[in-house]
């Protein structure tokens, strides 16, 4: 596949990069933290029933062998999804995305300008820890465990609307699971005594003990099961079509939500408690 043809689909998508919606702070509390993370719920089981429309397309993720007028045996280090999701991330950070501590890149980038109107950020984190994110672990979840569960085989040749659906995902995932950062400092507001000590200590499996409500984990794991569920069945003029959650093959559904629940479940919630116990490790710094 030749190079241009990564570039290609960005022309599109790079006028709409202006119209990234970042909604100001309302001021971090408990009820904010809580109202965020359900609403990433949604946006997390829509990107994945998106990207589960199309199939594995593999030839997309390995690496690319340019044609012979490039040179024979010439070959890049990189896959067209890590070229393209790069070359998108460096449009959107001269768009200013990255202006907004919740949004953090996968491939960082300096850029000398932005596209985007000036706007004043604000950030409730301690800036010594705002730093912290689990990006590459993220990826590596993603491609290797992920995608093989939620994609098809088969190769449709779609690869660029496939690695943009890819591209959401990694997206949503990563605000998610790095909003951790701010999940930790309103518990550390909440309780300044006992999180100081512990952080003094280093001790972070007292930590993750004190972050962990296993009660709590498991109505999030069933609410985004039920919502894979709800917004994954196929709807009719007469309403929607009857589906059962217990249905283990989800070839009723859009998305599997046992695949939801396991994303959660095995992903997504420790990664988050992990980038929580980091950030409180660098909140005395």
């Amino acid at each position: 596949m030749a190079a241009r043809a990564i570039y290609a689909p960005l022309v599109c998508t790079a006028a709409l990069l202006l119209a990234v919606v970042v909604l100001p702070s309302a001021g971090l509390s408990l009820d904010t933290v809580r109202e965020f993370l359900t609403r990433e719920e949604d946006t997390i089981v829509f990107s994945l029933i998106e990207r589960a429309r199309y199939p594995l397309n593999r030839p997309a993720y390995d690496p690319i062998h340019l044609g012979d007028g490039a040179g024979p045996g010439r070959r890049l280090n990189a896959s067209f999804a890590e070229l393209f999701i790069r070359e998108s991330e460096a449009v959107q950070s001269k768009a200013g995305r990255y202006q907004n501590l919740q949004e953090i890149p996968f491939f960082a980038y300096r850029v000398p300008f932005t596209l985007a109107p000036p706007y004043n950020f604000t950030s409730e984190l301690y800036p010594a820890a705002a730093f912290v994110n689990v990006n590459d672990a993220i990826w590596s979840m993603y491609f290797n465990e992920l995608l093989p569960l939620l994609a098809k085989n088969g190769d449709d040749r779609n690869y660029a609307v496939t690695v943009d659906s890819d591209l959401a995902c990694l997206q949503v995932l990563s605000r998610r699971i790095n909003y951790g950062r701010y999940v930790a400092e309103v518990k550390f507001r909440g309780d300044q005594q006992t999180y100081t000590s512990l952080i003094q200590a280093k001790d972070r499996d007292a930590l993750m003990k004190l972050l962990t409500s296993e009660a709590q984990e498991d109505v999030v794991k069933r609410r985004v099961e039920k919502k894979a569920t709800v917004f994954g069945q196929s709807i009719t003029s007469d309403g929607p079509i009857e589906t059962g959650v217990n249905n283990s093959s989800g070839t009723n559904f859009k998305v599997d939500p046992s695949v939801v629940y396991k994303l959660y479940d095995q992903w997504v919630i420790p990664l988050t408690k992990q980038v929580e116990v980091e950030y409180l490790l660098h909140r005395l710094d």
